[in-house]
Parts: structure tokens; C-alpha cells; sequence
């Protein structure tokens, strides 16, 4: 199982980024797939999630309505669509997969495979 996200980078305050991760080593239908975000001294933040199976979606109080998670199964790739970012928003940003995870947001344990991240810098 490997996961890789991308597409971070610094945007302006309102501004607008989609995050990729890609997914090899199993089918996306079959895990919650998770995106998660942390800041240097902080504790990790779950962010959004798919549930496995279903494919029902779960967003955080903080990014509600302003973050949306979707996937493409046909290049099993999960995406984080992020509008209106705000300086909280400023975070490295990954995404992870567990077989075995009901649901999505149960975020503690944490989910066994994690990607490498992808820094997220919302500054003017």
C-alpha cells in the first residue's frame, strides 16, 4: 500500500487549491481513505475522510463547507478540493488508507498507512 499526495503550495487568503493523492497497492472501495493536516507542535487534525464500502464522506467542523473530498477509482486517486483558505488552513497535508477503519473519522488509532504530505501555505 503507498499513498503520494501533491498539489500543495502557497495561495493568497481566499484562495483555492485541489490536493491528489494517489493510491497503489489496493482499490480505493476497499479502505477509508482519510486526509489529514499538521502543523509543527500540534496535534494531527483530521481533516476529511471516505468511509470503505460505502463511500460516505465525513468533513471537520474547521473545513466544513469550504473543503470537498472526492475520488476517481478509475485512477485511484483521492482529491481534497480546498476553497476559501484561510492562514489556519497552513498545515502539511496527507493522506492515508485503512483497511479496517468504521467509521472514517474514527481517526484515533490512527489509520495504518500513511502518504508522504504535501505542504499547504495560506500567507499574503
Amino acid at each position: 500500500v503507498q499513498l503520494q499526495a501533491s498539489g500543495g503550495g502557497l495561495v493568497q487568503p481566499g484562495g483555492s487549491l485541489r490536493l491528489s493523492c494517489v493510491a497503489s497497492g489496493f482499490t480505493l472501495d476497499d479502505y477509508a481513505i482519510g486526509w489529514f493536516r499538521q502543523v509543527i507542535g500540534k496535534d494531527r487534525e483530521g481533516v476529511a475522510c471516505f468511509s470503505q464500502g460505502d463511500g460516505n464522506t465525513f468533513y471537520a467542523d474547521s473545513v466544513k463547507g469550504r473543503f470537498t473530498i472526492s475520488r476517481d477509482n478509475a485512477k485511484n486517486t483521492v482529491y481534497l478540493q480546498m476553497n476559501s483558505l484561510n492562514p489556519e488552513d497552513t498545515a502539511l497535508y496527507f493522506c492515508a488508507a485503512d483497511h479496517f477503519k468504521l467509521p472514517c473519522y474514527n481517526w484515533d488509532p490512527p489509520y495504518d498507512y500513511l502518504g508522504r504530505g504535501t505542504q499547504v501555505t495560506v500567507s499574503s
